[in-house]
């Protein structure tokens, strides 16, 4: 598996802001030291951006315009999310053409940032902008699930997707909770809202129920959220799932036999390191 990192997405933060470069620094020392391999991204280009999103948010995002109390307007924001969305389709195209999967260890995330509007600490969304790149390159890449398991759901890349036949997006999600979508599944979405203090076990027969509607639809491409926000120390979440968890999770997305690529969404605990750790290795198996 390679992963894909720049220090440059360290280079925003806001004092205790809980998406925190922290975070993603702490991931990035862990896992070189469990002896992952790491690549260098490249950003997208505007026209990547938008595929999924209007030229008015781009410009917004670029101009640095806009306010947002969770998504703030740091200087230079525009350069690091590009970067971050240009990683993702980098983890895509590499486990298109190598045949081996990838993880993009960036920030900012970006699955609450919709086809219009940024939020929830999200400027572009990463997976969605992967996606329907990856479609666009020569190859047979038809269909492509996006099963997400952040703690959050993921109203970005439900708008985003919504109603494409080529698509699924399947999420697993506390609530009530930020942003207090995913109620229920509709059309291509398939949502599985789970109630504070949910265990593992009952998560993971939601994931396994989910997975079997992912089997029916028979991708080309699957394309993971990884949120590690549903950890049972999270500040900011209420799910209790342990790092093992984890593990099991990425066991049960390998097991699909696709294809596959990673994006890091949420997670704030000082554990995170640890839990993406046990879901890369699952996801290896």
């Amino acid at each position: 598996m390679k992963i894909f990192y720049s220090p440059k997405c360290l280079e925003y933060s806001q004092p205790g802001h809980p998406e925190s470069p922290a975070r993603a620094e702490a991931t990035y020392n862990y896992l070189k030291e469990k002896g992952f391999e790491f690549i260098r991204p490249q950003p997208c280009r505007n026209e990547d951006i938008l595929l999924a999103h209007s030229q008015k948010l781009l410009d917004s995002v670029k101009k640095e315009s806009f306010f947002d109390f969770d998504t703030p307007a740091f200087t230079g924001i525009f350069d690091i999310a590009v970067l971050s969305a240009g990683s993702a389709i980098n983890a895509a195209m590499h486990c298109l053409n190598a045949n081996e999967k990838a993880f993009s260890l960036m920030r900012p995330p970006g699955h609450h940032a919709t086809g219009n509007d940024l939020g929830g600490f999200c400027y572009f969304n990463n997976i969605a902008i992967a996606c329907l790149k990856a479609r666009k390159e020569p190859g047979n890449i038809g269909k492509v699930a996006i099963v997400d398991f952040d703690c959050h759901h993921g109203n970005g890349t439900e708008d985003i997707v919504f109603g494409k036949k080529d698509f699924l997006y399947l999420s697993l999600h506390q609530s009530p909770l930020y942003p207090g979508t995913g109620l229920k599944s509709r059309d291509n979405c398939i949502n599985f809202p789970l109630a504070a203090g949910t265990s593992p076990e009952r998560y993971l027969s939601a994931l396994g129920e989910g997975l079997k509607e992912v089997e029916k639809f028979d991708p080309d491409l699957l394309a993971i959220s990884a949120g590690f926000d549903s950890y049972k120390l999270d500040p900011i979440a209420g799910l209790s799932l342990e790092k093992e968890t984890y593990k099991e999770i990425g066991k049960m997305l390998s097991g699909l036999n696709r294809p596959a690529f990673a994006v890091l969404e949420g997670g704030y605990s000082r554990d995170l390191p640890e839990c993406v750790y046990q879901f890369l290795a699952g996801l290896e198996d």
